[in-house]
């Protein structure tokens, strides 16, 4: 087939195009020959095709993202923000931190260990190009039913992926979730958050500046992995409900340790101040490098695609522009800095090439062996998609749902009945100790980590010298946001708020992964858009700022629809790691105390899910007030030295959080129920805004008063104390039946 260049383009306007299998819409094509005036030549459909997907220009979502940028909150903090590749923000000292999360849900799907392990060393790339060290990372995960055939053949290569992939790398695995629900079982949902670090002088933005500087492509050579992962994986819903995707384009494929030659070459290119704009190549591959760079930075840019180093040279131009193989980067350096970068780049053993330069005009230009075949303004490709404001309804079905209240399923009465419901919670899968998975991974490589899962946030130190550092936790309730898509965003913010407070860091800015269905669905873009609004307020009462995430839509398989699930990411900074308060019971003799107010909340609880396979009513009421209040009052606690352990209080309730205390320190527990309370409540309820401390009885009175003077409710229930969890006057749980429940359930599923 002849080469179609942009004069041919000219000359045939009535050439058919293959626009629909491209993932374009007739009026979307229709659109592209009015910017151009003319026809697209096949590279630029192939373009625009993955450029104005679903996946890389939020068209269907944007219209409501732009609430995180309305109602931010005021941050000294925040250095960049949304629109970069990732966010930025200040720690002090002279660092900063800059941290995001993504999605790879459809590729670990398809094809679970590469889609995952794709999903690390993406996410791991956006860190890299803000100039920043990669120093850990965080995997959210949502699988289908636990005891599904196609979840044994999904959540092993995920978790094989995750953990091959960013153990090479030599980053620890610091935090994250696994949950499990039939909802998601042909949408598993793969979130990765990365997190690294730098010097305010070190950071990097993606733009091309200046007529006559270089781009030069290095990393691995390019193949035809990935082709239409943007397009058509990412951002189409799987038709058939048979355990096949409909359409299955090839997944991208990883090689850690070209990624880890990556990072070192970088970071060195970096040093040497030879790098005046970067952007790292993942979804849409040079399409959106080239036309990001472009329409960011001050000129136009001509690029020699032909010069492309390729791994199988059968590619044609548009496979070219349209391949996502990973461990690749772009870069724009000054001329007289190309042989020392393209030097670092050989000693590092990373292929790197001059494929072409920034230009005085406005236009991005591409040829191919002389010819040209792209001639178009970059910002109508990268930034000028269309933007759909999609019909969206309350769905008929809310109300049934919010009427089914929890409160009418029937609940266990007594010590018998109280002791095997509190042994089903945590032994269920969602509760269950998640070892088998997270001992795959690496959490203390690099020296620097502090605090790992199954801790409520991670932490890492950053200085060595004077102990600074960063704790993240990520949470998200699909269950909750299902009742009330507003109310369930705000507990997901409120909840990775609250872990991030309960290692003892103050809380400081979020991102977020934003899983939902098809836009297509007025339910599922309702849900989207109570969720985001309820995101902004949120963030807003906080005073956290969004800084930046990832909008993952088309989760559906036919009509079913994941529940609405916005994972949302803290995080936030301590002064001193030395200072931290783990969750573990570790010294017997302190005091257990409970912040703040237990109500007969099971509206999406753990409990109803486990005890009656319900979800109905409505989920816990939010008070962002308290979230605020009890933060300031864990962070005080633990700077001051008051308390010696803290767990934050979610899903599963008090018995939850009172079993990983005490097998994570080997130490049992004592615990009255309050005069006039019911101890089910007292046990199961997941009212929000509390959490769990132990304090040191020489640190009561002061503890106490702490919480009294700032208007905190806080309770002593009890002693830390013997080698058993007794729940006085109705049951008692000997800490190695305890350990036994909470243990087998993975392995015996998947082990």
């Amino acid at each position: 087939m002849s080469l179609d260049t942009v004069k041919n383009a000219e000359q045939t306007p009535e050439a058919e195009q293959p626009w629909a299998e491209l993932g374009l819409k007739q009026d979307e094509y229709a659109r592209v020959r009015e910017l151009l005036g003319r026809r697209p030549t096949g590279a630029e459909l192939a373009m625009y095709s993955v450029m104005w997907s679903e996946h890389c220009s939020y068209k269907s979502s944007k219209i409501h993202l732009k609430q995180f940028g309305e109602k931010a909150p005021h941050s000294d903090a925040l250095l960049v923000g949304i629109g970069e590749q990732a966010g930025v923000v200040d720690v002090g000292e002279g660092y900063a931190v800059t941290f995001k999360v993504e999605s790879h849900n459809h590729p670990s799907y398809v094809e679970p260990h590469q889609g995952a392990a794709t999903g690390i060393g993406g996410i791991v790339r956006d860190i890299i190009a803000m100039g920043a060290r990669p120093i850990a990372v965080m995997d959210p995960l949502r699988f289908g039913a636990p005891d599904h055939p196609d979840t044994r053949r999904v959540l092993p290569g995920v978790v094989a992926g995750i953990g091959g992939y960013g153990n090479c790398l030599g980053l620890p695995n610091i935090g994250g979730e696994v949950v499990f629900d039939a909802c998601y079982q042909g949408n598993p949902l793969v979130n990765a958050l990365c997190v690294g670090v730098m010097k305010h002088e070190d950071i990097h933005l993606a733009k091309a500046a200046g007529a006559g500087n270089k781009v030069v492509l290095y990393g691995a050579r390019t193949g035809g992995d990935g082709i239409g992962g943007a397009s058509i994986l990412a951002s189409e819903t799987f038709e058939s409900s048979d355990g096949k995707p409909a359409k299955r384009p090839a997944v991208q494929v990883g090689d850690p340790f070209e990624e880890k030659r990556l990072i070192e070459c970088t970071l060195e290119l970096f040093g040497e101040g030879l790098v005046t704009g970067i952007q790292d190549l993942g979804a849409a591959g040079l399409s959106c490098a080239t036309s990001e760079l472009a329409s960011n930075g001050s000129g136009g840019m001509r690029v020699e695609l032909d010069t492309v180093p390729l791994r199988d040279p059968s590619l044609s131009p548009e496979e070219i522009l349209m391949s996502e193989s990973q461990e690749r980067m772009c870069a724009v350096v000054e001329p007289g800095d190309v042989e020392r970068f393209l030097e670092i780049c050989e000693r590092w053993e990373v292929t790197a090439t001059v494929i072409g330069e920034v230009t005085e005009g406005d236009r991005l230009e591409i040829f191919w062996h002389g010819e040209q075949i792209v001639d178009v303004e970059p910002g109508t490709v990268a930034h000028e998609g269309p933007v759909y404001e999609r019909p969206y309804a309350r769905p008929e079905w809310q109300d049934a749902l919010q009427a089914d209240d929890a409160s009418r399923l029937p609940r266990p009465a007594g010590g018998e009945e109280l002791r095997a419901a509190a042994l089903a919670l945590v032994s269920s899968p969602n509760q269950a100790d998640a070892s088998w998975i997270t001992d795959q991974y690496d959490r203390y490589v690099l020296g620097g980590t502090v605090l790992a899962q199954p801790e409520d946030g991670g932490m890492i130190r950053i200085d060595e010298e004077s102990g600074l550092g960063v704790a993240l936790a990520t949470d998200g309730n699909g269950r909750y946001a299902k009742l009330d898509p507003y109310t369930g965003a705000q507990l997901a913010l409120a909840e990775s708020y609250r872990n991030v407070a309960t290692t003892g860091a103050k809380p400081l800015a979020v991102t977020d992964c934003l899983n939902f269905g098809s836009p297509e669905d007025p339910a599922a873009m309702w849900q989207f858009a109570e969720a985001c609004r309820g995101l902004a307020d949120g963030c807003r009462a906080l005073g956290t700022p969004v800084t930046g995430g990832n909008v993952s839509l088309y989760n559906q398989t036919g009509e079913a629809a994941i529940h609405p699930t916005p994972v949302v990411g803290v995080l936030g900074v301590i002064d001193d790691v030395a200072r931290r308060t783990p969750m573990a019971f570790a010294e017997e003799g302190h005091l257990v105390y409970l912040l703040g107010d237990t109500r007969d909340e099971l509206g999406g609880s753990a409990w109803a899910q486990v005890a009656h396979g319900h979800l109905g009513g409505l989920p816990p009421e939010v008070d962002l007030e308290r979230e605020k209040l009890l933060g300031e009052i864990l962070v005080s606690a633990s700077r001051d030295g008051m308390a010696d352990a803290a767990h934050d209080l979610s899903d599963g309730g008090l018995i939850q959080a009172l079993t990983e205390s005490c097998l994570r320190g080997g130490k049992g527990a004592r615990i009255v129920v309050p005069d006039g309370v019911d101890p089910f409540v007292f046990l199961f309820s997941e009212s929000q805004g509390r959490a769990l401390v132990a304090i040191p009885r020489s640190e009561e009175v002061r503890f106490n008063d702490m919480c009294a003077a700032r208007g905190m409710p806080a309770a002593r229930i009890g002693v830390v104390d013997g080698e058993e969890l007794e729940i006085q006057g109705q049951f008692t749980l000997p800490l190695d039946e305890l350990r036994a429940a909470h243990t087998a359930t993975l392995p015996a599923l998947f082990g």
